[in-house]
């Protein structure tokens, strides 16, 4: 996960294999659609079910969430319930 005051961008990796397995970002269609400025806790809650439901669609539903640093409020809170509410667990 990382984080501008504008966008969010989340990336499910497999650390073993060392790739990105799919990644996306409050600058996707469906998610800008919505919220056109992706840096407030809505759009990040956005990008959590969507990201979830791609996620779920790709047989994940364990993650590891790393949050890279940043404390756990605002929009990284948003973002990592939508995914519980998603069904991802971690």
């Amino acid at each position: 996960m990382c984080r501008s005051h504008k966008n969010i961008f989340a990336q499910l990796v497999d650390d073993v294999g060392k790739k990105t397995l799919f990644s996306l970002s409050t600058l996707n269609g469906e998610v800008k659609g919505k919220f056109p400025y992706g840096g407030n806790v809505k759009a990040a809650g956005k990008l959590g079910e969507v990201f979830s439901r791609m996620a779920k669609e790709k047989g994940f539903s364990k993650v590891v969430f790393d949050r890279s640093g940043h404390p756990y409020h605002g929009r990284i809170k948003a973002f990592a319930e939508a995914l519980r509410k998603g069904g991802i667990e971690f």
